[in-house]
């Protein structure tokens, strides 16, 4: 056993930050003496003094063997890792490092339709060609859910040449599949699972909470840690597992995803997330799903109002119950609409909007009030000077979305189209007007942003309900990324 109470990359950074001597080294504001004005009024000097470069004994993230190795082992153990990498470039690094370690040109790799967009990136990046797995899907929530068993033991039939499974776990909503059954499945195969767990860093330490993807079979798991714990924006986590992903392979790869000026202020972040956690994690999650059931309880007494609850179907195993989804459609009212409402009127930011529901992140760093405030905000949009505003087309453009674009046949998975998302992104390309689009091959990348999951890739058949679905978002308030288009009027394709 480590000893939990150390924080040794913390410790050497405040020590270095500290020393006294004359710097000849980047960055070039030199230790906050040369920081902008505005800057320094807003934030002071200090924290500038600890943005530092690779010191001598501050160790060297790419080749550890001092304080950045002692705190990633400090990590793994805390975490339940054989090895930790810590990440500077968020989990994209981490999901998009996981590919390459896997699959090469050509090699096929199963996941999930809805899965993030930097898993795209790592399939470009990589040459691999995509099996995608349509989730589970409520049509009653309009929500989807985890890839199920039976569909990754279908996808790996039909393609038992994979070289890797890669799942969601938990989706942004808190929707955990069956980690465990699909491990087994892939372990048959004798491939591994890729577990892009980044909105779950906290399910190792508290029993109520669903079991972490490592605890659960899964050879990598890649956590935000800065999503629901105490580290800095950027600075995530890549834990393995077991013998088959060779870890020197992932190492190299890191390398190349990474900056190679990793910022130390994020490293230290996540040594200190880490002894927080390792301290004191069940009781600082104790009371955040004490805030989180809180929550839940009033606003489902709230007429119109609903809350996402556990199931159990095999796509929904488990919900992270400090994820707390509403379903506001019922005011007739869209998601963006409401966001929009609490944002600039009540004081209340959600994590993310979508057509029919809201999503709040309740986490270590929530209070009382934040909660009092969230229930009053909603209590306040369901009166009468606020339902007045409904459009009265919201329910038309989620039927159409539920009926028409991607989860049609929760249980059916296809091969990638025509050609591998790497083909697409490299190939020559023309920009010709969207009603013109349909059956040519995406040639963008183009996301509903926040969660990211592409409604349109490169080398996939362009859906015209995909198009439908993108402009609709766009009219309710979303927004949409990628597209070298904004209004969406036109469209990159291969050319043919």
């Amino acid at each position: 056993m480590l000893d939990q109470t150390a924080v040794p990359l913390l410790k050497t950074l405040q020590a270095s930050a500290q020393r006294h001597h004359a710097p000849f080294y980047t960055p070039g504001h030199k230790r906050g003496q040369g920081i902008p004005q505005p800057l320094a009024d807003w934030l002071g000097k200090s924290v500038f003094q600890a943005d530092l470069p690779e010191l001598p004994e501050l160790d060297n993230l790419f080749a550890p063997t001092g304080v950045i190795q002692k705190a990633q082992q400090l990590a793994a153990e805390a975490f339940g890792a054989h090895k930790t990498w810590f990440l500077v470039n968020g989990s994209t690094a981490g999901v998009m490092a996981a590919i390459l370690a896997t699959c090469s040109t050509g090699d096929k790799i199963i996941l999930p339709r809805n899965i993030h967009q930097c898993a795209i990136a790592g399939l470009v990046l990589s040459g691999a060609v995509p099996v995608f797995i349509n989730p589970e899907y409520d049509p009653s929530a309009y929500l989807a859910n985890s890839i199920t068993p039976a569909a990754v033991a279908g996808a790996l039939e039909q393609h038992p040449d994979a070289k890797a499974v890669m799942m969601v776990y938990p989706t942004y909503h808190g929707v955990c599949g069956d980690v465990r059954a699909i491990a087994q499945l892939a372990h048959q195969y004798n491939i591994p699972l890729l577990v892009d767990e980044a909105h779950g860093p906290h399910f190792a330490f508290h029993p109520e909470l669903p079991p972490s993807a490592l605890s659960c079979g899964a050879d990598i798991a890649v956590q935000s840690t800065h999503k629901v714990l105490g580290a800095m924006t950027q600075a995530s986590m890549l834990h393995l597992q077991g013998n088959r992903i060779d870890a020197q392979k992932l190492s190299k790869v890191l390398q190349l995803v990474q900056s190679t000026s990793a910022n130390y202020l994020l490293l230290a972040s996540l040594d200190a997330a880490r002894q927080q956690m390792a301290l004191y994690g069940e009781q600082l999650m104790n009371r955040t799903l004490q805030l989180a059931n809180k929550a839940r309880n009033h606003i489902s007494q709230i007429p119109n109002l609903s809350v996402l609850e556990a199931a159990n179907t095999p796509g929904f195993r488990a919900l992270d119950c400090t994820r707390l989804t509403v379903t506001v459609s019922d005011l007739g009212l869209s998601g963006f609409e409401v966001d929009q409402m609490f944002h600039q009127q009540l004081g209340v930011t959600a994590e993310l909007p979508t057509l029919q529901h809201l999503t709040f992140l309740i986490s270590l760093g929530n209070t009382e009030g934040d909660i009092e405030q969230l229930v009053q905000a909603f209590t306040t949009i369901t009166q009468d000077n606020y339902l007045s505003r409904a459009t009265g087309s919201l329910q038309n453009v989620l039927q159409k979305w539920s009926e028409q674009l991607l989860f049609i046949h929760p249980s059916s998975f296809i091969l990638c189209p025509a050609i591998s998302p790497r083909e697409a992104f490299f190939a020559p390309t023309e920009t010709i007007p969207v009603e013109k689009t349909s059956d040519r091959i995406s040639a963008e990348l183009i996301c509903p942003y926040p969660p990211g999951i592409p409604a349109l890739m490169p080398g996939e058949m362009i859906n015209p309900a995909a198009i439908e679905y993108l402009q609709q978002v766009l009219t309710l308030g979303g927004e949409v990324t990628g597209c070298s288009d904004p209004s969406l009027r036109t469209l990159k394709v291969v050319k043919e």
